[in-house]
């Protein structure tokens, strides 16, 4: 929160934060860890998607205690790699269908519901599971109201051409931006 302060007090600009959750608590979690491969208890609308739900509210209110806002958050950071992580990894797995329901049933409702004015973004993985990920949680009517952009991360844009991907999404879902949300270099040790 400190370097949080010091940097909006430094911008010349407005600056437009987001948060993307790794894993829910162990309890809430299928295989009882924070750690490595598991899916969030039970099914959309339960007292587990729920809470977790709630988490993100909760999160947001902490952080406006101390004039810190968010512009949006992710449903989940890397959904995906949560079936194929390393065991030490802290992650959730979801597949689109399971994401689309818990932003229909959960998480965008407990956002719309709350005093802050967050968006939230689907995805936030590669963007090799475009235009999928996309048709599924947003050919959802009730998914798609609550979803005001997709995150994607570019570790593997070689495999898929950005029209194949990218421009194929937007054609599709004018609407809703693209935003990459996470890159680095390094990613394969042998480059």
């Amino acid at each position: 929160i400190p370097l949080l302060r010091r940097a909006l007090a430094m911008s010349k600009q407005p600056l437009l934060l987001f948060a993307s959750p790794w894993t829910a608590p162990a309890w809430m979690r299928s295989n009882g860890d924070v750690r490595g491969k598991g899916t969030l208890k039970g099914k959309a609308g339960d007292k587990y998607h729920k809470t977790w739900a709630n988490y993100f509210i909760k999160f947001l209110d902490e952080y406006a205690k101390h004039n810190v806002t968010f512009w949006a958050v992710t449903a989940q950071n890397e959904p995906l790699a949560g079936l194929f992580t390393p065991p030490q990894a802290p992650t959730i797995a979801f597949t689109a269908a399971q994401q689309r329901d818990f932003i229909a049933q959960d998480l965008g409702p407990a956002l719309a519901r709350s005093s802050h004015g967050t968006r939230l973004l689907m995805l936030d993985d590669q963007r090799i599971h475009l235009p999928h990920w996309a048709k599924v949680v947003l050919g959802n009517a009730t998914a798609a109201r609550y979803v005001a952009g997709l995150a994607v991360h570019w570790y593997l844009d070689a495999i898929v051409p950005p029209g194949c991907s990218l421009e194929a999404t937007h054609k599709l879902f004018p609407d809703h931006f693209l935003l990459y949300t996470e890159a680095c270099t390094g990613f394969f040790t042998f480059r």
